[in-house]
């Protein structure tokens, strides 16, 4: 049996202390959380950087390390830094330095990276290992050269490696989100099925449990299956809540796919041990003939510049789509006509459909709505002038010619906020490797006094 602690969905997304002090207490043979995903947008690969906040990370790392210590245990975090790319590893080794230096520890510490070359995707494109998932198209090399970041997905594999130079933490650039998890059990013999099951059903921590803010969670890997304890007082695991979780950013509820291969869960059984444990057997591990890695970048788009303005008036409010779509044609008719260069412009309906855009089916307008200007262009320069010439159609234009001239509200000013750079996600394809350590960099230090 290998038990795994998860404490947290996510690093910086926060804990019950109290929970991760139960696990703790519950022996567990290694403590694995995830650092990210691209949940958060293509910003942070695009930059490289963290959606959480040092002071937030550096806080619960810390905690995390000091569990580790008292478990003697390895502590294994995947995507480090939100995005995985390289120098948000940096960023967070940076982290540990200082929290050893602080506590006095010596510790070892693999460094596991998933960044990729654009010169050596070019060549590996050139060699028919670069293939798009449905229903990206095929991959150029002037996009690969135009990513900020590549990151290549590690799976269980690059983890063992880590594991087997007995570090006491390891820190992984971009894995899959099962990866940490399903790294040991497998290591020793334990079921594979099961062990990628539990992998998935783990990897958001509590999300996968009546209390989901709790965080904390336990998994017991065996020969046969896994069973899921909540570590919340409150908590409970239930078939309901774990079978679910399959249906978590995942397209088939059924079927999930990892480097070497993938997880069928149809012929999984469910069973409530009692009102806080959930048990699951049937799962089934089905291996690839070739081993494949998932592919993200990101590139940048462009610049962009956001107006907000607030409508109240009635009549306003009831014919705001037509109000919009009218702005949306003369101002990028005015802006054409006086300024060169490429530019997108999207006005979208705070409280209307502005999350679902066309999707929507249920509007229900209220007594205000705000319009949300987007202006994205070639040059930072240009995204702010086209935002500047909305500004008098935002404050002032009327439905018809033939009525008074309206005044709408700011709520703040100037109303243009310069976003600077923005990016998107140009990448989802697999790379074939002949060896699962091809595509990654696996490094030890010693840290601390």
């Amino acid at each position: 049996m290998v038990k795994v602690l998860i404490p947290s969905g996510a690093l910086g997304l926060g804990y019950d202390r109290n929970a991760l002090a139960r696990g703790i207490a519950q022996n567990p043979d290694i403590i694995a959380i995830d650092g990210g995903s691209t949940d958060s947008g293509p910003h942070y690969l695009g930059t490289g950087t963290s959606k959480y906040s040092r002071g937030s990370t550096k806080a619960e790392w810390r905690e995390l390390m000091a569990a580790r210590a008292h478990a003697g245990v390895p502590l294994v975090i995947g995507t480090a830094g939100t995005c995985g790319a390289d120098s948000a590893v940096d960023w967070l080794v940076d982290i540990t330095r200082e929290i050893a230096a602080e506590t006095g520890e010596t510790l070892k510490l693999a460094v596991l990276k998933s960044g990729q070359d654009g010169a050596a995707m070019v060549r590996a494109l050139a060699e028919g290992h670069i293939t798009p998932l449905a229903p990206s198209s095929e991959v150029t090399p002037d996009l690969l050269q135009d990513c900020t970041n590549i990151v290549a997905l590690a799976g269980a594999e690059q983890i063992q490696a880590a594991l087997d130079t007995q570090a006491d933490i390891i820190i992984a650039g971009r894995t899959t989100d099962t990866a940490i998890i399903s790294a040991l059990p497998l290591a020793r013999g334990c079921h594979a099925g099961g062990v990628w099951h539990g992998a998935k059903i783990g990897e958001c921590g509590a999300l996968a449990t009546t209390s989901p803010n709790s965080g904390t969670i336990l998994i017991e890997f065996d020969d046969t299956g896994f069973t899921i304890t909540p570590m919340g007082e409150d908590a409970r695991a239930t078939p309901h809540t774990v079978s679910a979780h399959m249906l978590y950013e995942n397209s088939d509820p059924f079927v999930l796919y990892e480097p070497g291969g993938h997880l069928d869960v149809t012929g999984a059984t469910y069973t409530a041990l009692d009102d806080h444990r959930v048990r699951v057997t049937g799962s089934k591990w089905v291996k690839s003939d070739r081993y494949t890695v998932k592919l993200e970048g990101a590139r940048q788009a462009g610049f962009q510049t956001v107006s907000l303005v607030l409508v109240r008036d009635a009549h306003y409010v009831k014919n705001i789509q037509a109000w919009c779509d009218d702005i949306a044609t003369k101002c990028a008719a005015k802006v054409n006509d006086r300024l060169q260069g490429d530019f997108a412009l999207e006005l979208r309906i705070i409280g209307a459909d502005a999350t679902l855009g066309a999707l929507e089916t249920t509007v229900r307008t209220g007594s205000e709505v705000g319009v949300l200007g987007i202006v994205t262009a070639e040059t930072e320069a240009l995204s702010r002038e086209v935002a500047k010439m909305l500004n008098p159609y935002l404050l002032h234009h009327p439905l018809t010619e033939q009525e008074e001239m309206p005044t709408f509200a700011f709520p703040f000013s100037p109303p243009e906020l310069p976003r600077g750079s923005v990016y998107e996600f140009c990448l989802n394809h697999v790379l074939t490797l002949n060896d699962p350590m091809d595509a990654f960099r696996l490094t030890v230090e010693e840290i601390g006094t």
